[in-house]
């Protein structure tokens, strides 16, 4: 497991420490507020860090196991950043709209994803008999379809975990992930509800500096995590590096017993 080093200074450089008006606020995140500065709530950073490791952990541990995670962040300044960071690391993203059922009504939604592909074939066949108006109607249609499904195009089943930026925007993700029991991570600001979230991590979620933070540090965790294998001689996993140095210990001994035999 290799989490990044982070400190107290990374999150004020990033800013995560400032929250909204203090009249936007949710009672439920007092414990995670430092102070009232100028009519705005500063977070607490020591909570941020501590909470923000933890989570790293998680993210970490499922991606270990061979897990998918799926990035939620549709807000203007977050929505590239997830979609890089999702492509970058092998993830799922839906970085434009959240669609009603989106995981609740997966059924509907896997027909819309194939329906986006078959127009794509559509209307980049050189030898299809359309007109220029109705090869228009079905590039429309798949711009459409592919800024709400591209991200999720690839994906068979519900994630293992769900990342969310923004989880007061995000309410329909939330409440879907909920619903079928999916582990969720979220940026709480202090006018979200951070009971809803299984890892809360208390933070400004507006801030293009903060987003980028964040996603490095996730960035970061997914690059350097080792997938767990299991191995013949042991009952608990062991990582691939534990594995490897099993293996080459093993022919080592292989090879000692041969060098005994023959004398």
């Amino acid at each position: 497991m290799s989490i990044p080093n982070l400190n107290l200074k990374d999150l004020v450089n990033a800013g995560v420490h400032f929250g909204h008006k203090s009249q936007r606020w949710n009672p439920k995140m007092s414990k995670y507020i430092h102070s009232t500065r100028e009519n705005v709530h500063i977070i607490n950073l020591n909570v941020t860090l501590q909470l923000f490791q933890e989570a790293l952990k998680v993210i970490d541990e499922t991606v270990s196991k061979g897990g998918k995670i799926l990035f939620v962040a549709t807000k203007k300044q977050a929505s590239k950043k997830v979609a890089d960071l999702a492509n970058e690391t092998g993830q799922y993203y839906v970085n434009h709209r959240w669609l009603g059922g989106m995981l609740t009504n997966w059924s509907t939604i896997a027909k819309s994803i194939k329906k986006m592909k078959e127009l794509e074939v559509l209307k980049s066949n050189p030898k299809n008999e359309f007109t220029k108006k109705e090869i228009l109607k079905l590039s429309n249609k798949h711009e459409k379809l592919l800024k709400s499904l591209n991200g999720i195009s690839d994906m068979k089943k519900s994630p293992d975990l769900i990342f969310i930026i923004d989880t007061k925007l995000e309410h329909i993700a939330v409440a879907e992930a909920k619903h079928l029991k999916i582990p969720t991570i979220g940026i709480v600001d202090t006018n979200c509800d951070p009971d809803l979230i299984d890892f809360p991590i208390p933070g400004n979620d507006d801030s293009r500096r903060s987003i980028e933070f964040y996603c490095n540090a996730i960035k970061e965790t997914i690059n350097s995590s080792e997938p767990i294998v299991f191995d013949e001689n042991k009952s608990q996993p062991v990582s691939n590096s534990e594995s490897s140095e099993s293996k080459e210990s093993s022919a080592e001994d292989t090879n000692q017993n041969t060098v005994t035999e023959a004398k």
